[in-house]
């Protein structure tokens, strides 16, 4: 049974739609948006049995949408992983914190059941490296014990681990990946990098069982709409995370929206012959693009770059590494394009994004397609030549804006250095380029927190207070509109949500001031409410 009309007044309404920017009143009927525009004007129309919502002088805006994320592993971490972040995130110092916090996980865990630390940053800690195998089997040989980073591109694992996967000496390093070596020996010392070499234990959903995958969801959902988030994403769907996602009871109101990006790969038994999918079409859980990758991350330099790092940890390696060889790559591409679908392809690296392109090019010419909207996920260095190729060829871009907060000043003196740090997520150039752009926190990368992402891409300032290029600032509007109607319109949703419009859903975020007025400290803003689907799913305790 629909819900009553209801009427917001008494605030700014943000619409992010260019038509009618600044509404003082909405009208909403069950979880649709009836009409948008002035107070008066809208309760001369409404039913007299309308529900009336004071906005006490807040500030609405449309919700927000993540244009990429893990849905819902900050959920598994909260409750089933070992949280191992450093500053600015947390508050794992060095090392032997990190082994104390396993130790003690073990300590409570079943022996033979695995132990896993998670968001572990290497250039962070005091050591400046990976726990080391030997580290690990101090924490526990009764246990694998396996330690992801915070990029999710590699890891250090226990000897009861590297067993398991019948790694050693003689074990040769994977296309797109390598194990660690003992230099002295040349026996694995832990390490493993890349997601060939990682498997299984790369993916969002290790461990995860249906049992878990439910409390999981529930505590993402609830961090998720504190924080105004309505549409999640998970960006790196395995079939196993599909089928989670797929017992949904029928008729079932999880509390969230999702878009799923399967794995590229997966295609096309994903979606066809005697293998395929039974997928159910329900309301709230949608599959979107499919999900590809061309290289690592920065903080391990696997990104793949034009140019070399700016001070490399490998000297064998100076320019980072492909995920995907060139060939397989455009095997993917055009076989994804052809069979209608939108890609998502992981790029850091400007050489990594270089091979995207001409991948995307090589299917354009094969088969011609109009508004593919295939994007460029993270795009941290992308130079301007790509810009300008990207905007011909209809490529869209998700920048990873969080990154110059959490890793900005690494950037500046380690992997990038002073002139390519200034550009990186270079949202302003995109602008001048007119290349639509999104901006997202790759939650649990790092959390999912849109009003301080949003101050990332208005002040670019790092965690020292760096500011890392000023050139490429954008407006609070136009980082606001990167994280509603333009996060819609990048995956084909933007006739739905994204904007207050009337016909769209009823999702809305009530903020504790007017961002436009805070641009030079978005944090002074808060979400105290959060609307979905015409229904009020959080609320502020002191609001």
């Amino acid at each position: 049974m629909s819900s009553p009309q209801a009427l917001y007044f008494n605030g700014t309404v943000l619409t992010m739609d260019d038509d009618l920017p600044i509404a003082s009143a909405v009208v909403t009927d069950g979880e649709r948006i009836l009409a948008v525009g002035e107070e008066a004007a809208l309760r001369a129309a409404l039913k007299p049995d309308a529900e009336e919502v004071d906005l006490k002088g807040r500030t609405m805006i449309p919700a927000f949408i993540d244009p990429h994320g893990h849905f819902p592993d900050p959920g598994f971490i909260q409750l089933f992983r070992v949280d191992l972040a450093p500053p600015p995130r947390g508050d794992c110092l060095d090392i032997q914190t990190a082994l104390k916090r396993l130790a003690k996980r073990a300590a409570a865990t079943p022996k033979g059941e695995w132990v896993m630390g998670v968001l572990f940053d290497n250039t962070a800690v005091a050591e400046r490296r990976m726990p080391t195998r030997a580290e690990l089997d101090d924490v526990s040989i009764e246990h694998p014990v396996w330690v992801i980073h915070a990029s999710g591109h590699n890891g250090a694992a226990n000897s009861v681990v590297l067993n398991m996967l019948g790694v050693c000496k003689e074990t040769p390093d994977p296309a797109g990946g390598r194990f660690g070596r003992d230099l002295q020996t040349g026996e694995p010392n832990g390490l493993i990098e890349g997601l060939s070499a990682m498997g299984v234990m790369s993916d969002t959903d290790f461990l995860i069982d249906r049992e878990r995958f439910w409390p999981g969801f529930n505590a993402c959902r609830d961090e998720y709409l504190s924080q105004g988030v309505t549409l999640a994403q998970n960006a790196w769907s395995t079939r196993k995370m599909l089928e989670h996602f797929n017992s949904l009871a029928e008729g079932e109101d999880p509390g969230i929206d999702i878009l799923l990006l399967p794995i590229g790969e997966l295609e096309p038994d994903l979606s066809s012959g005697p293998e395929a999918l039974q997928w159910r079409n329900n309301r709230y859980f949608t599959l979107g693009p499919r999900k590809l990758f061309t290289d690592g991350a920065f903080q391990l330099q696997t990104a793949y770059l034009s140019e070399p790092y700016y001070k490399p940890f490998n000297p064998d390696s100076p320019y980072g590494m492909t995920y995907t060889e060139r060939e397989e790559l455009f095997n993917q591409v055009r076989k994804l394009h052809r069979m209608g679908f939108q890609i998502h392809c992981h790029c850091n690296g400007d050489a990594g994004t270089d091979n995207l392109l001409d991948a995307i090019e090589a299917a354009l010419e094969d088969f011609p397609r109009q508004d593919h909207r295939h994007t460029v996920i993270h795009g941290q260095v992308l130079r301007e030549d790509q810009m300008a190729r990207m905007a011909r060829l209809g490529v869209s871009v998700s920048f990873f804006t969080a990154h110059i907060h959490y890793w900005g000043d690494r950037h500046h003196d380690t992997f990038l250095g002073p002139d390519r740090a200034a550009r990186i997520s270079p949202a302003a150039s995109a602008e001048r380029h007119g290349v639509r752009f999104t901006i997202h926190n790759d939650a649990s990368v790092t959390p999912t927190r849109p009003l301080h992402l949003i101050q990332c891409a208005v002040n670019r300032r790092t965690a020292s207070g760096r500011t890392l290029g000023e050139e490429e600032r954008i407006s609070v509007r136009s980082a606001l509109k990167a994280h509603t109607i333009d996060a819609a319109w990048q995956v084909f949703q933007e006739d739905e949500r994204g904007s207050i419009s009337a016909g769209k859903l009823a999702d809305f975020a009530v903020l504790s001031g007017n961002p436009l007025e805070h641009s030079d400290n978005l944090d002074a803003c808060s979400v105290v409410q959060t609307i979905r689907r015409g229904q009020s799913v959080f609320e502020e305790a002191s609001s």
